[in-house]
């Protein structure tokens, strides 16, 4: 371009184009280097549609393969105590002590407050008094009613005589067995003035402190336990993904597998060591939000998952067979808006296929259609076959043998 435009600077110049006319051969001389110029541009680039410079275009393929796939599903939820125990007093009274530490942990049956016992000691001791008092009448009225029984076949007593002793031995025997319910009654109250832990677990800060007054089953807690080891995290799914999934094992397009396993994502990005199991799913859906909640149990050994934490999770749906995953760098879109892949045929020709996806897996496509084992993909050098119409021929090298690294798994 630039040889010709000082040709035309030069044509346009006085000295070479005066006002006359030019001679012949002049004229001659300037459209052989006209010519030339335009010959010298037309080599640069080939023509629309011809083959591109260079020779046979090099592309790096991959070869699908079918195997089984396991497929999961990212939701999110919360983690929740997988037991909690709000401690509440059973009887009225002071308390005299706390025994823990605020945020410490406690096992069951341990002594978190004591209440004074003293008037319920001295209940205890009163229905014990009564007891005794009651059995202290047991002897001598049972041996009146067996004496009247054997005076009654020689009749020596009246039949009203032996009646009243009965009923004096019965009456005895009943409130021997009030007071006993009494005493047992004032034992247990008794015991309820120490007030312990319900359940294993991490205790949080107390509600009370030495000298309060507290009510039996006040609606306000004197502290909370909440067992973490394990933990449960409870996810959300929409009823319209759990019924799809649901179809496809019922259609044996995916096997469950036994004991779907979870795992987590901790805030930071990093993978929880541990593990989950799904439980249960819930029997209704939530009217608002159209979802379902998924019940999994985690290990808590470090107390790292705390109720309340919101988190990631990836469920294991199942096992597809026989699938065939593309990787997703390989597709792309026509303007129709389907998927295509760029492909080599046996006779290492271009082949452009549409191919339907189902979802992502990784960094890869799961195929249901439009490609088979053994189709040899394009993974790199697709630009370089855009523009050629399919048919054209290409060289097919393996996918990383150019780089010299091993070409991975699709």
């Amino acid at each position: 371009m630039h040889i010709s435009q000082n040709i035309l600077n030069v044509a346009s110049s006085r000295d070479l184009f005066p006002a006359k006319p030019l001679g012949r051969r002049s004229l001659t001389l300037c459209l052989l280097a006209l010519g030339l110029v335009s010959v010298g541009c037309g080599k640069k680039s080939a023509g629309p549609g011809g083959p591109p410079m260079g020779g046979t275009p090099e592309v790096s393929v991959i070869a699908l393969e079918s195997r089984s796939v396991p497929l999961t599903t990212a939701l999110s939820g919360r983690v929740s105590a997988s037991q909690v125990a709000e401690v509440r007093p059973q009887v009225n009274g002071i308390i005299l002590k706390r025994h823990f530490t605020e945020g410490s942990n406690v096992k069951a049956e341990d002594l978190l407050y004591q209440i004074d016992p003293a008037p319920y000691q001295a209940a205890h001791d009163s229905a014990a008094a009564t007891l005794a008092k009651a059995e202290a009448n047991l002897d001598p009225v049972t041996r009146r009613a067996a004496r009247f029984r054997e005076l009654m076949a020689s009749e020596a007593v009246s039949q009203q005589d032996l009646d009243d002793a009965e009923a004096a031995l019965k009456l005895t025997q009943a409130e021997i067995a009030g007071a006993r319910a009494a005493l047992e009654t004032a034992k247990i109250q008794l015991a309820y003035t120490k007030v312990c832990a319900p359940i294993s677990g991490r205790i949080g800060r107390s509600a009370v402190t030495q000298g309060a007054l507290v009510t039996a089953n006040q609606p306000t807690a004197l502290a909370t336990i909440q067992q973490l080891d394990p933990v449960y995290v409870d996810l959300t799914q929409s009823s319209a993904e759990m019924s799809r999934m649901q179809k496809l094992r019922q259609s044996g397009e995916l096997k469950l597998p036994d004991g779907a396993a979870v795992e987590l994502t901790m805030d930071d990005g990093s993978r929880y060591p541990e593990r989950g199991e799904l439980k249960f799913s819930e029997a209704f859906v939530e009217e608002s939000t159209g979802n379902v909640t998924l019940r999994t149990v985690f290990a808590n050994p470090r107390q790292e998952l705390l109720p309340g934490m919101f988190l990631n999770a990836t469920i294991q749906d199942g096992v597809r067979e026989n699938s065939i995953l593309v990787p997703q760098r390989a597709v792309t879109r026509n303007p129709a808006g389907k998927a295509m892949i760029y492909t080599v045929t046996a006779q290492d020709t271009l082949e452009i296929r549409i191919i339907e996806t189902q979802r992502t897996v990784g960094d890869q496509w799961l195929v249901t259609g439009g490609v088979e084992p053994g189709v040899r993909v394009i993974i790199e050098g697709i630009q370089k076959v855009q523009r050629i119409p399919p048919g054209t021929p290409v060289k097919a090298v393996p996918f990383g043998d150019a780089a010299g690294n091993h070409a991975p798994k699709p």
